[in-house]
């Protein structure tokens, strides 16, 4: 769940004691599934006991937490677990919800600068740079095989990555023009 809500944006949820989860604001009984995607969407919810009142998501995410983990998605290392469960009944127990709170907002910041970094490397588009550098070498492929196409179309201006790509690209392009003219001697 993301960062404190107002109590008119949370959705309430009652656990009724037959183990089933009733979403109040649709009227209708949901899943642990359902509040796991709830919990990625970003909707903030509370769990209520519907017997006592008593809130109980902590208890339902950690619910969640070991559904995803038992179902193969497993994100948490064994060495963590042992010392988060040797945590527990420690002088530092207090302190560790607020030092993970921290961490996490700090992974969640990194991942984001991370993100930005990546896509200005690549531009918004890397398939469309992809594609225009596949484009360049196919035409250049294209009037190396017939010797009179550069002569009547311009081709685009080949990507150059590094120095040695281009002087690699004239070498083909000259070695396929050698054996267009041998094809062409034996085609006589």
């Amino acid at each position: 769940m993301t960062g404190p809500a107002n109590d008119d944006d949370t959705v309430i949820i009652k656990k009724y004691a037959n183990r089933r989860l009733y979403n109040t604001r649709s009227s209708s009984y949901i899943t642990l599934d359902h509040l796991a995607q709830m919990t990625r969407e970003g909707i903030n919810y509370k769990v209520l006991d519907a017997k006592s009142g008593s809130d109980i998501t902590h208890t339902i995410l950690t619910q969640i937490i070991m559904e995803e983990e038992s179902n193969g998605e497993q994100m948490l290392p064994v060495n963590f677990l042992r010392e988060l469960i040797g945590m527990y009944g420690n002088s530092m127990q207090s302190l560790i919800p607020h030092y993970l709170e921290a961490s996490m907002d700090n992974f969640r910041a990194n991942q984001a600068k991370l993100r930005k970094a990546f896509e200005t490397s690549l531009g918004n588009n890397p398939l469309a740079k992809l594609a225009e550098q596949n484009m360049a070498m196919f035409k250049a492929a294209a009037s190396a095989f017939m010797p009179g196409a550069e002569k009547t179309e311009t081709p685009a201006p080949t990507p150059t990555p590094s120095a040695g790509s281009a002087d690699d690209l004239s070498a083909l392009r000259e070695q396929m023009a050698e054996m267009q003219k041998r094809l062409d001697q034996l085609g006589k």
